[in-house]
């Protein structure tokens, strides 16, 4: 097809779009064009229909967004000079208008995605490039630290075109030289204990003279005492596969412009939200929304854009830019949005070939949402995308849909007491009827849960979204609003990761959200009241009760979230089929299969007799690593557990690792082999549909919201009501 002909095509489709949309119809006739539309969506997404059939699907489904979006425009808006009524109707209006920007530059990233790129290898000509891998450290564990550096140092690449670098911000010559003699002791041991370690596994110890730009400036530090071709990035929490730099070091071959590979964060444990409401074996991550499909768009856009660790740099395009950028405190999109603005080139390998940690605690995972949010609105006020120059047109769409998105707490906050004006204030600030409403706004609302299910059905649940936003608005908001008083206020602060919750309790954080659960209870009491006393307006009052009950189904799942469980650090366990052999307690061998690792222990299978051992009893295991050069096969292990089972016994066993060649073997076990993260990904990515989804939500926060309850009434009552 030649391009004038694909021109025409597209603008008759325009303009078909345009008539559907601002042609006057009446309201039938609106509810049979959208229920027409709405079916024949629903029968493409029912039939798996792909290609030309999805664009069709996104092209009925945008037709109803728009018509409702000149709807709202042209009809439901109070009279300007009834102030009053106004002014928090253009408000709510306004926020409308953001979703629905959002959703059009949502579709235009993701319409067609990259497909996964093809694994290649050096060829057996093909010079081997030389590279720096970074780890970024500032105060985590010393088990943490050094499982990544042991998982780095024995990926699979020539050992000595590699080398593995700690970079120390935790151990500045300020901090050993502080003023307090316990702070800088503490920074002193931490110094040699990390320099030692380094040392047994082989690695190179980096600090400086003061933490300066935070982790931007740590890791030009790093830069300026290196010289490798590449540069790969790690998170403290964030340890590779063996094949790491074998996926990702073939591509830069390929291309001379190349600056980025980047390749998904997986995280072996849940974020709090999974791991309070008891969904992370079960449902897919908040993030594998972003990686499994939104970095696939933005790759097809060559927008894919460097997310802190688990990437892989080119350091002549690092040169380009002085290193990396750290105006922001997302120091990653900031480089990435600069580099692709000179010319260089991205891409996205969608495999999992790094595992790590996330936030356990709520308030950890509210902490790193607002230096996320307060990174990228930096982002959007220092470099506005839509007029950075160097980009194309694409790229700036991208990049702003990137950063707006970090908006969603205005809109989530303003869909949340909008009800209120009408409940409490009597105030009309959505002028339509019950039947208009029932034809515009919820066949608009069906047709986005349609379009988004069709989208990211197999990488996120119908409502997951609006739950996710609502618990990280309540505290965000503030910090969006600090940011837009003074851009340059926010600073870098690390996310705690190797946290525990020894004890059930309630967050920190979460007073806000029982009192907004309160006020929304009030509100249905007054829906109630309203409706008896005012039974001429009862359709209208019932359909805003409607609006107050979905917050309040929102509000009361939330109050789960900040029900925090009792879980240990590093108790989420991994499957591995691996044989091994146990030293009994005569000292001999015998033969025996790994159940599952963690970051803390491992479950070992043996036969029943369990050659004399029990539980409270040091043992040994010993293995065949997968990296060939660890030089020891042997881990001395301490007996915490003993389960019986038909096939004989299983002992839950605790690492005792007594030098640095001990944490090689833990993170041969665990880290090595990337296969097993991607079969448990695979597992939870499943389309279980709007109905089945929306059925499954309301369990869980009914369940939530008496758990919660529950734990207002055990743990904080008292703090929670401010007594």
């Amino acid at each position: 097809m030649n391009k004038a002909l694909t021109v025409v095509i597209w603008i008759a489709i325009s303009a078909i779009v345009l008539l559907l949309v601002t042609v006057p119809v009446s309201l039938q006739a609106h509810l049979v064009m959208g229920a027409i539309l709405l079916g024949a969506m629903l029968v493409i997404k029912i039939l798996r229909l792909d290609g030309n059939w999805r664009l069709l699907l996104l092209t009925f489904g945008t037709i109803i967004v728009l018509r409702y979006a000149f709807w709202r425009t042209t009809s439901t808006l109070p009279p300007i000079e009834q102030w009053m009524d106004f002014i928090p109707g253009l408000i709510l209006y306004l926020a409308e208008m953001y979703c629905i920007l959002m959703l059009f530059l949502s579709l235009f990233v993701v319409v067609r995605p990259m497909p996964s790129h093809v694994s290649i290898r050096l060829n057996k000509d093909e010079p081997v490039p030389t590279v720096d891998v970074f780890i970024p450290s500032y105060n985590e564990d010393y088990e943490l630290l050094a499982g990544t550096l042991a998982a780095a140092r024995d990926m699979d690449y020539p050992e000595d075109r590699f080398t593995v670098w700690l970079l120390d911000d935790g151990s500045t010559e300020a901090k050993r030289n502080h003023p307090d003699p316990e702070q800088a002791a503490s920074a002193q041991e931490r110094h040699e204990q990390l320099q030692q370690l380094c040392e047994e596994l082989g690695c190179r110890y980096l600090t400086r003279a003061r933490n300066e730009h935070a982790k931007a400036g740590n890791l030009n530090n790093g830069l300026a005492n290196s010289t490798g071709e590449f540069v790969a990035v790690f998170d403290a929490d964030h340890a590779p596969a063996r094949d790491f730099l074998q996926e990702t070091v073939p591509h830069f071959a390929r291309d001379n412009q190349l600056f980025l590979v980047q390749t998904p964060h997986f995280f072996l444990n849940p974020d709090p939200l999974e791991r309070n409401l008891r969904t992370f074996e079960v449902m897919p991550s908040e993030n594998e929304m972003f990686y499994g499909i939104i970095q696939r768009g933005l790759d097809r856009w060559n927008a894919a854009f460097f997310c802190g660790s688990a990437a892989l740099l080119r350091r002549e395009a690092l040169a380009t830019n002085n290193g990396f950028s750290g105006k922001s405190i997302t120091e990653d999109c900031e480089t990435a949005i600069e580099l692709h603005s000179r010319g260089w080139n991205s891409i996205y390998i969608d495999k999992p070939l790094v595992a790590g940690l996330q936030p356990v605690t709520f308030a950890s995972f509210i902490g790193q949402r607002t230096r996320w949010a307060q990174g990228m609105m930096q982002i959007l006020l220092f470099s506005f995308p839509l007029f950075k120059s160097g980009l194309s047109l694409p790229q700036r769409l991208c990049y702003l849909s990137s950063t707006l998105f970090w908006l969603f707490p205005l809109p989530r906050m303003i869909f949340l007491f909008a009800p209120f004006f009408y409940l409490f204030l009597d105030l009309q600030i959505f002028t339509a009827s019950a039947g208009e409403f029932a034809a515009y706004t919820l066949t608009y609302v069906v047709v986005n849960l349609v379009m988004q299910n069709s989208l990211f059905g197999r990488w996120r649940w119908p409502w997951i979204s609006e739950l996710y936003e609502y618990i990280q608005s309540v505290h965000l908001l503030g910090a969006l609003f600090s940011v837009a008083r003074n851009p340059y206020k926010p600073s870098f602060k690390v996310t705690a990761k190797d946290e525990s919750v020894e004890t059930a309790r309630l967050s920190e954080l979460a007073r806000p959200f029982y009192l907004i659960f309160l006020l929304l209870i009030l509100a249905v009491a007054m829906t109630i009241y309203k409706i008896g006393a005012e039974p001429y307006q009862a359709e209208v009052t019932m359909v805003v009760g409607g609006w107050n009950i979905f917050n309040l189904i929102l509000a009361g799942c939330a109050l789960g979230v900040v029900s925090e469980r009792r879980e240990g650090w590093g108790s989420r366990r991994v499957a591995v089929e691996r044989r091994c052999e146990v030293r009994g307690a005569d000292g001999n061998w015998v033969k025996a299969g790994f159940v599952n690792v963690s970051s803390g222990g491992v479950a070992v299978r043996m036969p029943n007799g369990a050659a004399g051992l029990g539980r409270g009893m040091p043992t040994t295991v010993r293995f065949t690593p997968l990296a060939d050069n660890i030089g020891i096969d042997e881990m001395p292990v301490f007996i915490r557990s003993v389960t019986q089972e038909n096939k004989g016994v299983i002992f839950g066993c605790r690492y005792m690792p007594e030098r640095g060649q001990h944490y090689r073997l833990i993170a041969d076990l665990i880290y090595a082999n990337s296969g097993n993260w991607q079969a448990r990904q695979s597992a939870r990515q499943v389309n279980i549909g709007i109905i089945r989804g929306t059925i499954r939500f309301l369990g869980i926060a009914l369940y939530q919201t008496g758990r919660g309850l529950g734990y207002l009434l055990r743990f904080g009552s008292g703090r929670v009501l401010g007594k």
